[in-house]
């Protein structure tokens, strides 16, 4: 999970970055040249003093003349590099104002490049497709995890509400159903899912047989916690309001800043399943990690749903599969958190 928060923070700095690195950029080049207009005029001044310096020498002038002379550069020259400064200004910021790149929006960047200059658009890009009916995310996922166990509720769990929490990683594609119409889409992919429990009272997982309980453990627990990595394959229908641009050679459909609701599953396998236990023990520190299936199942499927606004959402799933395969007491995992669809 903090891996993934990781690549997360990574990918946001980097979009970031780039924007204020391309703005860093220009106003560096803005300096450089009205250092390079000050430079200019100065080494003019130092050239025609040293002139005028020659002729008082060769007394062709004098003293008072040249001292005249002198001042009358020094003010020409302080008047070139205070016009020439605001000629370029006003040129940066006319260029601004009429040449400029159009970026209307992330999924409509991805193929097409509009420039306009003086008004006029002129497209530079290159096998433009005119619909695109699908696009593509990076989706990632943490909250809180638990259990719903057979007869039971959440507020008798075996797991801690705050300690029990799980992360998701993975790639999705969103396809518009309707021809005219972007307000269903079918949302499918795959996903790396962790979800980890982490038992009171502490106790740890034991199996036994065909069986798997919570027994207590005969040392002091710093930490007991049981985590499954499945690889998913998610399906969502995904509603909701979307912007549509149209232009002579493309057509696409914005939902950047609108509302979306996600409903739908998914299914796939259970990867790995591990128990990690610290405690001490003689005055020694021991931490073991025990790999062992401890009868979970091998096939993952559930429901899952979301919603929220832009790229963010509030994020719920729930396992139909029990998570151990023939205890008498069924239990199935349930996962509440943030989720974010990054395009």
């Amino acid at each position: 999970m903090k891996n993934a928060v990781i690549y997360l923070g990574i990918l946001v700095f980097m979009c970031v970055h780039g924007k204020l690195s391309a703005q860093t950029e220009q106003a560096t080049q803005l300096e450089t040249q009205k250092e390079i207009i000050k430079s200019e005029e100065r080494e003019a001044l130092r050239v025609e003093v040293e002139k005028i310096n020659t002729r008082l020498d060769a007394n062709e002038i004098s003293f008072e003349e040249a001292s005249n002379l002198k001042q009358q550069l020094a003010e020409k020259h302080a008047l070139n590099i205070e016009n020439r400064i605001a000629i370029l200004e006003n040129e940066h910021a006319l260029k601004e104002r009429n040449y400029e790149v159009i970026d209307f929006d992330n999924e409509d960047s991805r193929d097409v490049l509009i420039i306009k200059i003086n008004g006029k658009k002129f497209n530079i890009s290159k096998n433009i497709k005119y619909d695109r009916r699908t696009t593509s995310d990076v989706v990632f996922a943490f909250g809180l995890n638990n259990v719903i166990t057979e007869g039971e509720g959440l507020d008798e769990s075996d797991f801690r509400i705050g300690g029990s929490r799980f992360a998701e990683l993975g790639f999705a594609w969103k396809t518009r159903v309707f021809d005219n119409s972007n307000f269903l889409r079918v949302k499918y992919g795959f996903s790396f899912q962790f979800n980890g429990l982490k038992p009171t009272d502490n106790r740890v997982f034991v199996r036994e047989g065909n069986e798997t309980t919570l027994e207590t453990f005969p040392q002091n627990l710093n930490k007991s916690k049981l985590r499954m990595d499945n690889l998913v394959f998610p399906v969502h229908f995904e509603f909701g309001p979307s912007r549509k641009i149209e232009r002579t050679n493309s057509i696409r459909y914005s939902t950047r800043n609108q509302f979306r609701l996600g409903l739908g599953g998914y299914a796939g396998f259970n990867l790995n399943t591990i128990q990690k236990i610290k405690y001490n023990l003689d005055g020694d520190r021991k931490k073991e990690k025990l790999k062992n299936n401890y009868n979970t199942n091998d096939f993952i499927y559930g429901l899952s749903a979301y919603m929220g606004w832009h790229c963010a959402a509030i994020y719920v799933k729930y396992d139909l599969n029990p998570i151990f395969k023939d205890n008498p007491v069924e239990q199935r995992n349930i996962s509440l958190g943030l989720r974010w669809d990054i395009d």
